[in-house]
């Protein structure tokens, strides 16, 4: 699904001198590596405030705990997405509701969420899923309108650019009162091993994150909040420093594949590909608003599950991103949610299918796994 060697040989020389150096001076947490990539990126994304962290995961927890929620709470999120969105916010003690997604895009859908909006909602938790944004020009009316916050799940779009309704362009993760990503290797801009930050333009909000993922600590020993232990180590800042001057062309080679793979299924009854918000069924030349984290596929057809299998057998990767709706997970169930309120995740769940997506995928590559899966859907 994504070669990591592959790009790896692109920075190599620079990785390696790196860690290098980070081993010879020992400057292994909070080092220069750290603090340079989080200025970087603060330049890169034109935020105020970048705070990194150990994991996405935990990204998205200290977003919340430095808000301020409470247990009791409501945070309203996507039914269609991975675990770790809805697991924070049962973690905390708050109480996640989980709203239906949009068909075609696999975002959030705006009129569940205003639907599910009560006097208890304190926030909304869009996620960016697959490499676009959500409809933020709606969410943030919402929030607005309702007084909520908005925390940015941006652990698969980072790059991306949303395009508002007025035609400011601004980068995902930094919309919201507070965003959060993960640099999971397999991430458009991941490490080479576990890390995660959080952005915003919230000086106050900032000083409050940068004291919780340190132990609640300021100054050495003294702890001014609850916090926790949560910090990006140095040697997966040099890693990410070498690889965030790349980002842009590392999305440019994932929508070029995607184009590809759209040419070559474009004419099947059976299979509907992905649309971005700013190009439609089509990408465009200068898109930037979709980065294809995940270039996935809806067979509707009721061969996907049969796909996966043969697609195993020929030695093409494939994921199923996501088999299972949030609200039917085990540890997530609730008697306040109603089947009937999840039509497009329930079926989406039955229908999709991700394909390989990465910056080392080549004609040849993407000519026999299209032609491997147009052959099987239509056989």
């Amino acid at each position: 699904m994504v070669d990591l060697g592959g790009q790896y040989e692109g920075i190599k020389e620079q990785v390696n001198s790196a860690i290098a150096t980070i081993m010879e001076t020992s400057a292994f947490i909070n080092g220069p590596e750290v603090k340079s990539f989080q200025s970087e990126l603060e330049a890169y994304l034109s935020v105020k405030h970048v705070i990194p962290c150990a994991n996405g995961t935990d990204a998205l927890q200290i977003a919340m705990m430095g808000l301020g929620l409470e247990p009791g709470d409501e945070v309203i999120t996507a039914d269609f997405t991975f675990a770790a969105t809805v697991e924070v916010i049962a973690l905390l003690q708050l109480t996640p509701v989980l709203v239906d997604v949009e068909p075609d895009t696999f975002n959030i859908d705006i009129a569940a969420v205003e639907k599910a909006i009560t006097p208890k909602t304190k926030a909304i938790v869009p996620v960016h899923l697959f490499g676009q944004c959500a409809n933020m020009d709606a969410i943030m009316q919402l929030a607005e309108q309702h007084n909520l916050y908005v925390i940015e799940d941006n652990a698969q779009a980072i790059g991306a650019d949303y395009t508002f309704n007025n035609g400011k362009k601004q980068k995902a993760g930094t919309i919201g009162h507070v965003g959060a990503t993960s640099f999971f290797p397999s991430k458009n801009l991941g490490a080479y091993g576990d890390g995660g930050a959080i952005f915003t333009n919230d000086d106050e909000l900032a000083h409050t994150l940068r004291g919780i993922v340190n132990h609640g600590m300021y100054e050495r020993y003294h702890h001014d909040v609850v916090g926790v232990n949560s910090r990006l180590d140095s040697i997966q800042a040099a890693v990410l420093r070498a690889k965030l001057p790349k980002l842009d062309q590392y999305c440019n080679r994932r929508r070029q594949a995607a184009r590809s793979y759209n040419s070559a299924f474009r004419e099947q009854a059976n299979i509907i590909t992905p649309r971005t918000t700013q190009c439609g069924e089509e990408i465009c030349d200068t898109c930037t608003c979709h980065v294809f984290h995940q270039y996935t596929l809806r067979i509707t057809n009721g061969k996907r599950d049969a796909l996966v299998k043969h697609l195993a057998e020929k030695d093409i990767p494939c994921g199923v991103y996501y088999p299972i709706p949030l609200h039917k997970q085990k540890a997530y169930v609730d008697e306040r949610y109603n089947e009937a309120d999840f039509p497009v995740t329930n079926q989406l769940v039955k229908e999709v299918i991700s394909l390989p997506m990465h910056t080392e995928l080549d004609g040849e590559q993407i000519d026999f796994i299209t032609k491997t899966v147009v052959d099987f859907v239509n056989g």
